[in-house]
């Protein structure tokens, strides 16, 4: 921890709040407020969703609790979790639900510091927010009824997508619509759950989502073995957790922080947790670590 805090030049003299003076930004508005915001998803599992005690978890949860804990230490502040008494005085956790199209409108105004679900790192959307490094992979790919005979998105032509609103999903799926006669009718929809609803009522013939999040789906739904993922990928999508633009004091304990969770080999024990062993509940999704991503972890510092 001491490396971290050198590097980000925040191992500071105590007493006197001499930090106060001497941060901006982000971590500023952390200390000032005696919190941070951590946006949480309620159902992209296994990143971001409520448990049955309606308490957020995953892997993406998991991920931002370690960055608040590098956090509270650079500010010389103790992390107090969100169930903790009111009396305890620290960096206290909030988690603040987010729907996929308000994130980035959150992320810009400040009702939250950190967003830690599913966001595909792109290029059009750093123009209005940053990125801490990509920490899974994932793939645009198409949910079906088993007995439906689709197989792929030529097979949609004049039938209804559900696709959740404002994300790269639904882009990826207009694009494709452009490009077959009859085009398929892309419906956007709030959230996964609705997407999830359109489809196991027969009202969509298929759900565009992220892969893994499809898989998540079909592992968690009642009626989940109803499905099967089919296709090709239509887009692909590298996650990150959103923060802030132009606060490279926050950015940078970001990046240290996905450093030392690599470093301690954190990344991939995580990984491991949500993706690979049984979920709370029972299910697993068995999605051994790819090789990209593990190169992607090395580069940040897992040792071979």
């Amino acid at each position: 921890m001491k490396r971290l805090l050198l590097a980000l030049g925040l191992l500071l003299p105590t007493g006197a709040h001499a930090e106060d003076s001497l941060l901006t930004g982000t971590l500023k508005t952390i200390l000032d407020r005696g919190t941070i915001q951590i946006g949480v998803r309620d159902r992209s599992v296994p990143f971001s969703y409520l448990n049955r005690a309606k308490q957020p978890i995953g892997f993406s949860v998991d991920i931002c609790h370690g960055i608040a804990t590098d956090v509270a230490a650079a500010l010389h502040r103790d992390l107090i979790e969100p169930d903790a008494p009111a009396w305890q005085k620290g960096v206290r956790i909030v988690y603040v639900p987010v729907a996929p199209d308000e994130r980035l409108a959150k992320v810009v105004s400040g009702a939250i510091d950190l967003e830690c679900g599913t966001t595909t790192a792109s290029d059009e959307r750093a123009k209005t927010v940053a990125f801490s490094p990509i920490f899974f992979l994932a793939g645009t790919k198409l949910m079906v009824p088993v007995v439906s005979g689709i197989g792929s998105y030529r097979d949609l032509a004049g039938k209804t997508v559900a696709v959740s609103a404002g994300t790269t999903n639904s882009e990826a799926l207009k694009r494709l619509a452009a490009r077959v006669t009859p085009p398929p009718r892309v419906q956007e929809t709030p959230d996964l759950a609705a997407a999830y609803a359109l489809l196991a009522s027969g009202k969509a013939a298929a759900f565009a989502s992220d892969d893994v999040l499809l898989a998540g789906q079909i592992a968690t739904q009642p009626e989940g073995k109803r499905f099967h993922i089919v296709g090709d990928y239509l887009s692909y999508e590298p996650y990150g957790i959103m923060l802030r633009r132009d606060d490279p004091e926050f950015s940078a304990l970001i990046r240290h922080s996905f450093e030392r969770m690599a470093a301690e080999g954190t990344l991939h024990a995580l990984y491991n947790r949500w993706l690979t062993r049984r979920l709370p509940d029972g299910e697993a999704l068995n999605l051994p670590l790819s090789p990209h991503l593990q190169e992607m972890y090395r580069a940040l510092g897992e040792p071979d």
